[in-house]
């Protein structure tokens, strides 16, 4: 039973570190670019895109379709890099700790 009231408290912590962890990813900002740098986003480490900028040699009507091609490059080399930083930011809240392959705790 002891056993049992150690990892109900072990689970708990867990969890409150979680929630610690969610809420400074909501603030942990990567950008991700394409184009040589023509294209760049913003986004926070869970996916909110929070700024796209697009350098004024690119606003050419004939161009759009490169542009557009452009921003869904910046946005899934944004996407990569938060991923990444989720992945760090897990790792250390586990410990260590093994999970279950493809176990997502949020």
């Amino acid at each position: 039973m002891r056993d049992l009231m150690g990892m109900m408290k072990q689970a708990k912590e867990l969890q409150e570190r979680m929630q610690q962890m969610q809420a400074e990813l909501e603030q942990v900002e990567v950008e991700g670019a394409s184009g040589g740098g023509l294209v760049s986003v913003r986004v926070t480490a869970k996916g909110e895109c929070k700024a796209v900028r697009i350098d004024p040699s690119l606003a050419k009507p004939e161009e759009v379709e490169i542009l557009e091609d452009l921003l869904v490059a910046a946005l899934a080399d944004a996407r990569v890099k938060a991923e990444r930083v989720m992945q760090e930011k897990m790792q250390s809240l586990t410990g260590g700790l093994a999970l279950p392959p493809g176990m997502k705790l949020f």
